[in-house]
């Protein structure tokens, strides 16, 4: 995002408005109280939102010729401004203190006076398709999945992920309350007409909440041409926004290579049956994928579909593959993607996810991680993967920042607010990470995952029967999984109710062959139990299997920080800051 320098009026952040010429701040529109240098510094931050103000900086525009009293004026200025905000400076949402250095603005910023040129955000809404085949839908989806990404590679622009934008699929919504929803400064939306071998894509780019139209146009061509279309779509939204773009960004956008018709449709079925992110949709999305390549040896996106693919089959929430499988072919072909198209940031995240979890090579993770970031800042999925190595590698406060970031470009994405809450309550932010699962279900209160995380939470507040009562509902709404199951076992041991936790202990046991990744859960269990031993001999069984290990990270693993076979194994990984 640029700063927000070149003149804009009013800005707004969450439910929030800043009026920069008048030097008001309001909620919901209701003014708060806020003057002075309080009000001035906060006009500093949210021109620079992502970015590093300098207490340097603060001392020359607010304080100048005081060298007292400006520490305190300082702390009492931003304490006033987290006051006003609702903030807090342990988990901040909007102000985070940068120690020593400065202060930073976390929230993302949108112009709403804004000129043509100042979009700096923006949603695609689902492309409607006119086909009267409803089988056809994919390919409408396709092609909104192809423009979210490519639009996605511009730094300048936060563009709205795909599973927050699908969420509008005929909602029908007025246009100003999905850009407050999404908090965008512009809307595109459009059609897709696919007549046997001819494809016809019309788009209109809208500014809110004026609904000011700035651009509309309509492209036809071959399917064969379908990607070249998109480029056209992209390029032609830069130019009428005129973000900044860099050599690499033009690059991407120019960039159009012809595809096999056939290649191309599989491709987009691979992808639409991706996003469901269920273990029946990546069987399908594999298929596709593979049946892509097959049609095109040469199509690295379709190697990078199949590498994201494999890459959550092997996850514990999905189970499609055996981890140590599903990682090294994930790795095969994110590999294979990058010989054909090394810009690809898609496959660099893939390929980073199986360097972390099958090869624990973190120091190969963490560049292409950020490789993966600069090649596509919007893709969300690479930020929330990008949090969790990062947490694993003992930096949760930067984890916690990348996790804000995808949450700033995916929204409504349920996996990633209940990833919050599990980052909330590893670091020991009990009370936050509890609000944050409340919100993840208010959003859908059967999603399992964020009742199993709510349950972690409630565990470590002493709310036993609370828990017990989360886990029990994960169970009942998705099935037994390893951590379901353990971390019910876990809350029975705490809340006295061993011989409950025993059975599942059993029932772990003895389905581990199926399910690698069930032996670090079962230690997760006799760590609850205080059998050291036994935690240990699991942990070991994990070990083999190539586990993955932000499981350790979990607070019911503290009491076994001071064994030295403990200490041993996390050195083994290559993590020695988790026996501390």
């Amino acid at each position: 995002m640029r700063e927000a320098s070149d003149g804009p009026g009013r800005l707004r952040f969450g439910v929030f408005e800043f009026d920069l010429r008048a030097g008001e701040l309001t909620k919901d529109g209701r003014r708060i109280r806020l003057q002075g240098q309080p009000i001035q510094l906060l006009g500093m931050l949210v021109q620079k939102p992502g970015k590093l103000v300098t207490r340097e900086e603060l001392h020359s525009r607010l304080w100048p010729g005081i060298t007292v009293d400006f520490d305190h004026g300082v702390n009492k200025a931003i304490s006033k401004i987290r006051e006003a905000l609702g903030d807090s400076a342990q988990n901040p949402r909007f102000v985070e203190t940068v120690a020593r250095r400065g202060y930073r603005f976390l929230a993302d910023v949108a112009v709403i006076d804004a000129s043509p040129e100042q979009i700096r955000s923006l949603v695609v809404l689902p492309l409607a398709s006119l086909s009267s085949d409803a089988s056809q839908d994919y390919f409408a989806d396709g092609m909104t999945d192809e423009l979210i990404t490519r639009l996605g590679k511009i730094s300048t622009l936060r563009v709205i992920s795909r599973t927050s934008a699908m969420t509008y699929k005929h909602a029908h919504r007025a246009l100003p309350q999905i850009a407050r929803e999404l908090n965008v400064d512009a809307v595109l939306e459009g059609t897709v007409l696919r007549s046997g071998e001819r494809v016809r894509i019309t788009a209109q780019l809208i500014q809110v909440p004026n609904e000011r139209h700035i651009w509309a146009e309509s492209y036809e061509g071959d399917l064969q041409d379908a990607i070249p279309l998109q480029s056209r779509v992209a390029r032609a939204i830069a130019e009428q926004i005129r973000v900044t773009l860099n050599r690499q960004e033009q690059a991407a956008l120019v960039k159009s290579k012809v595809v096999k018709p056939d290649a191309y449709e599989a491709y987009l079925k691979g992808r639409y049956f991706w996003n469901k992110r269920t273990g029946d949709g990546l069987k399908k999305a594999i298929e596709y994928f593979s049946r892509a390549i097959e049609m095109d040896p040469t199509y690295a996106e379709a190697y990078s579909g199949l590498a994201d693919s494999y890459a959550l089959s092997g996850d514990w929430e999905y189970g499609v593959l055996p981890p140590q499988d599903a990682f090294a072919k994930a790795r095969t072909a994110a590999t294979q993607a990058l010989a054909l198209d090394d810009s690809l940031g898609e496959a660099h995240t893939s390929l980073a996810f199986a360097l972390d979890l099958y090869r624990w090579d973190w120091e190969a993770a963490d560049r292409e991680y950020k490789l993966a970031i600069k090649l596509h800042p919007g893709y969300a999925t690479a930020h929330l993967w990008y949090a969790w190595h990062l947490m694993v590698m003992g930096r949760p406060s930067e984890g916690i920042f990348e996790l804000r970031k995808a949450e700033s470009l995916d929204p409504l994405s349920l996996i990633i607010s209940a990833d919050m809450a599990d980052a909330l309550c590893i670091a020991h932010l009990y009370d936050e990470s509890v609000q944050q699962s409340r919100k993840t279900l208010e959003m859908d209160p059967s999603f399992a995952v964020a009742h199993y995380q709510l349950g972690q939470a409630l565990v470590q507040k002493h709310a036993y029967d609370e828990a017990i009562a989360e886990f029990r509902r994960a169970i009942e709404l998705s099935g037994h999984s390893g951590a379901f199951d353990s971390n019910l076992a876990y809350v029975y041991v705490l809340s006295g109710r061993t011989e409950e936790a025993m059975k599942l202990v059993e029932d772990l046991e003895a389905r581990h062959d199926q399910n690698p990744s069930a032996h670090a859960n079962v230690a997760l269990i006799y760590s609850g139990l205080g059998d050291q031993d036994q935690a240990m001999i699991w942990l070991n069984k994990a070990y083999e299997a190539r586990f993955n290990p932000s499981i350790l990270l979990r607070p019911a693993f503290e009491n076994l920080r001071s064994d030295a076979r403990f200490q041993e194994l996390v050195r083994r990984i290559g993590l020695p800051h988790l026996a501390r």
